[in-house]
């Protein structure tokens, strides 16, 4: 039997790639008041951007719960005697430890193996294809295992913002940091090490943090995949997207939009590289000359929702 690959919503995969390499998406949950949406299911991109503008009280999110994990589980079980379940960095969200909980509570013979992707968004996204697409060619689950295991290790993020205003409204950075970094235009660029989020520097205007994005790509040898994603500029994106095209092949060149769930904490303008490199890349990343204001890990808060019927 063919091995099935489950991942969480943050993948930022299109329902086209989901469709043909026959992945399964546990969405996670999307809170505006008392009203809770489904990420990828309840509320449609622009949707969300609107009520995040528009809304006077900040939106929340939470992973899926260990009933819904249990559920697809039992689901997939019935086709497949392997599942591999992939998702984001256990580090950002509770996400990877609610599919573990999920695991536990599955009453059938199924071997179901969770993986910690370190990752998020297409980062996710890239190591979920990958091993759909092993799984298409009904290779051995530990293989598929290794390999993915060995590809984190050559996924490589880097964001910037257009504001602040969101982080501060989800409670990442204090608002003095904030003001500091309105009144200069600061435009921070983050990264992910170790499964975490962590500062690279501020640039001075928006152009020039998309010019850092470009740079910090460049810098990697024996690139394999890139992925540009976009929260509310497609024009940027694309911009980026092509200027990135001389780097790898346009088949292996990916263009996606932030979902909600991640949307609702890096907000309107939001723009991420990720990249899949072989090998070492040429030299160490540097901080930028501009001032530094680091800034904690962007952490999913962990909420306990009633169990859907």
């Amino acid at each position: 039997m063919t091995v099935k690959i489950v991942t969480d919503s943050t993948a930022d995969l299109s329902p086209e790639s989901v469709k043909e390499l026959g992945i399964t998406v546990v969405p996670e949950y999307i809170l505006f008041g008392d009203k809770t949406y489904r990420d990828g299911i309840d509320i449609s991109y622009d949707e969300l951007y609107e009520k995040l503008v528009n809304n006077p009280k900040p939106p929340s999110t939470s992973q899926p719960m260990p009933a819904d994990f249990t559920r697809i589980y039992q689901e997939l079980a019935k086709e497949t005697d392997e599942i591999i379940s992939i998702h984001l960095s256990g580090k950002l969200s509770g996400t990877y430890s609610s599919a573990l909980q999920g695991k536990k509570t599955v009453d059938t013979k199924c071997n179901i193996t969770v993986v910690d992707s370190e990752s998020v968004s297409m980062g996710l996204g890239m190591l979920t294809m990958s091993a759909a697409r092993l799984a298409l060619t009904n290779e051995k689950p530990d293989k598929i295992i290794d390999e993915i295991k060995e590809e984190m290790k050559n996924i490589h993020l880097f964001a910037t913002f257009d504001t602040l205003k969101y982080l501060v409204l989800g409670g990442r950075i204090g608002r003095a940091r904030a003001l500091f970094g309105s009144i200069l235009n600061v435009k921070p660029i983050i990264t992910l090490r170790n499964g975490e989020f962590a500062p690279v520097g501020n640039i001075r205007t928006r152009p020039k943090a998309i010019d850092k994005l470009y740079e910090s790509a460049k810098n990697y040898l024996n690139i394999q995949e890139i992925a540009v994603i976009y929260s509310t500029t497609p024009d940027e994106a694309i911009s980026l997207k092509d200027r990135l095209s001389s780097l790898v092949d346009n088949n292996r060149l990916h263009l996606a939009r932030l979902g909600p769930a991640l949307g609702v904490h890096g907000g309107p303008g939001t723009l991420v590289v990720i990249l899949r490199n072989e090998g070492s890349k040429s030299g160490p990343i540097e901080p930028s000359s501009q001032t530094s204001v680091k800034k904690p890990s962007i952490h999913l808060p962990k909420l306990n929702l009633p169990s859907r019927r």
